[in-house]
């Protein structure tokens, strides 16, 4: 008997495969009094042997999907593995306590833990008790003969089912194994949602029950185009489902044929569609679904995928291969947006109540200002290369758009004074708070483009964490409050003859992009592979339609009612 019931459709497709359960499982023991120490000793080499090879395989699939710098972290873990010292820590813990394997390794490695804790002013040594965390619960996953679940473990075809997915937890996932994704939390606009678009994995999230009522092993469908979820489907829905998934291929298919044509109305008026990156790694998908510019180049995992502050020739080899692939394209690269939910392991940012309220993106780079200088001088040198152009983050008022270009300006003089090659670049801002949405006709004056960042904007305005279940419904992208917002944007940056763009997850929003096209928004910028989906959109819709849709829905009421005038507009 099937088991239905619906989340958020988060990555279109369909995914029939097993259930993966990516959750933690019970590793609790009771301490125990053993009499042959020696066989107990064993149980600890045969579990450390146990966890090493999984950890080569882990490190191995971190290579090959990240790259080696990225998977040195698991080389920590083998070095832990392999210490001589630990070990014996354990093994002589067993012979004068006469404890059992389980409880001698909690108690040296609680020790390790604690100790490496209290180095308050060590960063890295602090960085090891999160190491050792991770080695001691694989090694006791062994002792206790009890499955730990990793992603990058994956050898089968399997749907993943996870409470939630963490930024490690989504680098390690092989399209080959991951068919699907279902999770209890998060939304369209949640780091797995958007990982998911890149990867082209079907997902559905915020089911809120999924890892309740879905067991390993049993077959799952997952239908990223409306959200449901069957488990353990009769043969009939199989049937169904399986047809449903070779019709969506098909319509892949045709799509793809618009790869490389422009991207234009019913009635002619072109439009620019761009993709959202977040390292070089991503231009394939870039270049295989058509896209006619990277709109938001996300600098921040340069950061994050690192275990120290980039150099300056680090990100000017990541921007340079990004902009020398688009062949004069334009690229539009994101300063660094760090803080909120996006840290790093290496540099300890103050705890606050209020994260993304707090200290993050311009507000640190205008804090830490050589940090800002390098990222800026690795741009200019790479702006050589291509067609680049720098937005900077969370710019909430017109003194910080001016102090951050006065930097900007400072490093390319430096940089013309020592005969450094550089390209134009448009200098613009990401509108995603609302007071910089209010002033879009004073910041239109002297910036060179906006770009409309719809997630924090959303977020910020209707006042609703978008990770959190309990105010999703707040999350309103289609709400006429929004829709203002961005209208008065689009307008001021026209009157002002400026550019105006949306890298948000609403630009490649079905329901949104007819509102937008509408509104005159210039440039679309979207998951990869939604980029030819917009497209064959775009040329079943007339301008003069849009227009009058986007004033009615301008002076709708409700989110819903945004929802059906659409419908209505498009059917």
């Amino acid at each position: 008997m099937s088991n239905n019931f619906k989340g958020i459709a988060a990555s279109n497709g369909i995914a029939i495969a097993k259930a993966y359960l990516l959750v933690d499982p019970d590793l609790s023991f009771t301490k125990t009094t053993i009499t042959d120490v020696t066989a107990e000793q064993a149980r600890v080499d045969d579990a450390l042997k146990a966890a090493s090879a999984d950890v080569e395989i882990i490190k191995s699939r971190a290579e090959k999907n990240l790259g080696a710098d990225e998977a040195q972290v698991f080389e920590a873990h083998l070095m832990v593995l392999s210490d001589p010292e630990m070990s014996g820590a354990f093994k002589q813990k067993i012979a004068d306590d006469k404890v059992n394997a389980e409880q001698a390794v909690k108690e040296v490695t609680d020790m390790y833990i604690g100790m490496f804790e209290a180095m308050t002013d060590n960063a890295y040594m602090q960085e090891r008790a999160a190491d050792i965390r991770d080695v001691t619960k694989r090694i006791l996953s062994h002792l206790l003969n009890v499955a730990l679940p990793n992603p990058a473990l994956i050898d089968e075809e399997v749907v993943l089912v996870s409470k939630d997915l963490t930024p490690s937890d989504t680098s390690q996932l092989d399209r080959q194994f991951v068919k699907g994704i279902l999770t209890d939390l998060g939304g369209r606009t949640a780091h797995a949602s958007i990982m998911a678009r890149t990867l082209e994995i079907p997902a559905v999230v915020g089911s809120e029950v999924a890892t309740q009522k879905i067991t390993a092993g049993v077959t799952v469908i997952v239908d990223g185009l409306t959200g449901d979820v069957i488990v353990d489907p009769d043969s009939e829905t199989l049937a169904t489902y399986q047809q449903k998934a070779a019709n969506y291929l098909a319509q892949r298919a045709e799509w793809a044929l618009l790869k490389d044509q422009q991207s234009v109305s019913a009635d002619g008026k072109n439009f620019v569609l761009g993709a959202n990156i977040g390292s070089p790694k991503d231009m394939d998908a870039v270049l295989e679904n058509g896209s006619e510019g990277v709109g938001l180049y996300r600098t921040e995992f340069l950061y994050m995928e690192s275990d120290h502050l980039p150099t300056e020739d680090e990100q000017f080899v990541a921007y340079k291969a990004v902009v020398e692939k688009m062949a004069g394209k334009p690229v539009t690269v994101r300063t660094m947006d760090i803080g909120g939910d996006k840290n790093l392991s290496y540099w300890k940012l103050p705890k606050e109540e209020n994260p993304f309220l707090g200290y993050r993106a311009i507000r640190i780079s205008l804090d830490q200002t050589e940090i800002f200088r390098t990222q800026l001088r690795a741009l200019l040198r790479a702006s050589a290369y291509g067609n680049l152009w720098i937005m900077f983050p969370m710019i909430a008022t017109l003194g910080e758009f001016r102090a951050a270009k006065k930097v900007y300006l400072e490093e390319r003089a430096k940089l013309e004074e020592a005969g450094v090659s550089m390209g134009e670049i448009k200098l613009g801002i990401m509108i995603e708070i609302p007071a910089a949405a209010v002033l879009a006709d004073k910041f239109a004056k002297e910036v060179d483009f906006f770009s409309i960042g719809t997630n924090d904007l959303i977020g910020y305005t209707m006042a609703a964490d978008r990770g959190n279940d309990k105010v999703a419904y707040l999350y309103q992208p289609y709400n006429p409050s929004i829709l203002r917002l961005i209208s008065n944007v689009i307008t001021a940056a026209h009157n002002e003859g400026k550019f105006v763009a949306m890298c948000g997850e609403m630009a490649g929003d079905p329901i949104a992009v007819p509102v937008l096209m509408g509104m005159g928004l210039d440039e679309f910028s979207m998951s990869a592979p939604s980029v030819l989906q917009t497209r064959s959109l775009m040329k079943k819709l007339n301008t003069a339609d849009m227009k009058l849709l986007a004033e009615k829905a301008l002076d709708a009421e409700t989110n819903d009612e945004v929802i059906a005038l659409v419908e209505a507009a498009t059917k």
